[in-house]
């Protein structure tokens, strides 16, 4: 099968998750830059890695990339690469653009030439001179940096962190791909007890409940390039019944949340029921102070409120003292909390034993890691 190269772009701070994935796939030939991670493979990896990958934003197909600095030699460069290859004769290709550091900086014009030039291109490959572009989609991106053009064609379609199982969402929701990568970062596996209790809409337990029993995020949605005749449909069952191969469907799991918001904690149950994880996962109202186990070496995974709002400053100074408190208590346990506070450390009562920069959306935050003992063996 031919290859293809294939980029997973990736939330700012998360490239070595996403790559340690893209790796655990079975794709050894990653390399990582700011915001992607590009690696070659043949066409079933489009497939496994748009229903595998927890904490990449998009899977993209590389078609070229090269330099321009003038109109015509962007125009020329990518009229002059394979597009009917992938493109059928009725292909919808918008064309998004972005541009960093480049001459060629007015982003409109790059686009409306890239356009132009994928339809010469096209003229010349099927012999004719219009297109109705009523057929599936094959959304071509131009991003240009530091005047080197990169051209790909989003295979996803809505981005990956929308799984499908949250239909209803809280005030201001995790990203699930996020969720996914603070576990992925943590010392949990399988066979400890997880809380968060700050839980919102369940994110995290539920993403941890998929980890947990190998569950692919992208089993029960669909891609964009699911339409392409480029994509032997052949591929696309061969990738799906690999991911019910390969769940733990009936694995027992520790997980809980809590939240004080008793309506949140409805929605996270339902998001839970539609993620098919309902009976790993157990949902509590409950205040943060209240929170009490017996279990030994877990782990709170977290997304506590930050104090973005004015008025909430003196709430959420509380919330990380008590939080503080409550971790002392669980002797054995380790946390894992994300904030834009910069107090945490100091209102929490303890230095983490790491912390790691993150952007949770377009906000810079830190993600604190307290190790507790390992369990014994």
């Amino acid at each position: 099968m031919s290859k293809v190269e294939i980029i997973a772009t990736s939330t700012f701070g998360l490239e070595a998750v996403v790559a340690r994935e893209v790796k655990n796939l079975g794709y050894e030939n990653a390399t990582v830059e700011n915001g992607k991670v590009t690696f070659t493979a043949d066409k079933l990896a489009i497939c496994r890695a748009n229903l595998w990958l927890r904490t990449a934003e998009r899977i993209r197909l590389k078609i070229g990339e090269f330099k321009a600095v003038t109109f015509d030699e962007l125009f020329e460069k990518t009229k002059a690469l394979p597009w009917a290859e992938w493109l059928p004769v009725d292909a919808e290709f918008p064309v998004e653009g972005k541009s960093v550091k480049s001459t060629l900086f007015s982003v409109s014009d790059c686009q409306a030439i890239v356009k132009k030039a994928v339809v010469e291109s096209m003229k010349k490959s099927y012999n004719r001179q219009w297109f109705d572009e009523t057929g599936p989609l094959f959304k071509i991106e131009v991003a240009l940096h530091k005047d080197i053009a990169t051209l790909t064609i989003d295979t996803s379609g809505v981005a990956l962190h929308k799984r499908g199982y949250r239909r209803l969402i809280s005030e201001a929701p995790l990203k699930e791909t996020m969720a996914a990568a603070m576990i992925q970062l943590s010392y949990w596996n399988p066979d400890r007890p997880l809380h968060d209790p700050f839980c919102g809409s369940g994110t995290i337990p539920i993403e941890a409940a998929l980890i947990g029993r190998n569950i692919a995020p992208g089993m029960n949605r669909e891609f964009a390039s699911e339409q392409w005749p480029s994509i032997p449909k052949k591929l696309w069952q061969e990738a799906r019944r690999e991911t019910h191969d390969l769940a733990n469907y009936d694995r027992p799991l520790e997980i809980t949340g809590s939240d004080l918001n008793g309506e949140i904690i409805e929605v996270a149950r339902e998001n839970a029921e539609e993620a098919m994880v309902d009976d790993a996962v157990r949902f509590k109202r409950l205040p943060l102070g209240s929170y009490q186990t017996d279990a030994k070496y877990g782990c709170i995974i977290t997304n506590p409120p930050y104090g973005e709002r004015i008025g909430q400053e003196k709430e959420v100074a509380q919330l990380y003292k008590t939080m503080g408190k409550v971790f002392k208590s669980l002797d054995t346990w380790s946390l894992y909390a994300i904030t834009s506070h910069p107090e945490f450390e100091a209102l929490f009562g303890k230095k983490a034993d790491r912390n790691r920069k993150l952007y949770n959306g377009n906000l810079k935050t830190y993600y604190y890691q307290y190790y507790g003992p390992r369990p014994p063996r």
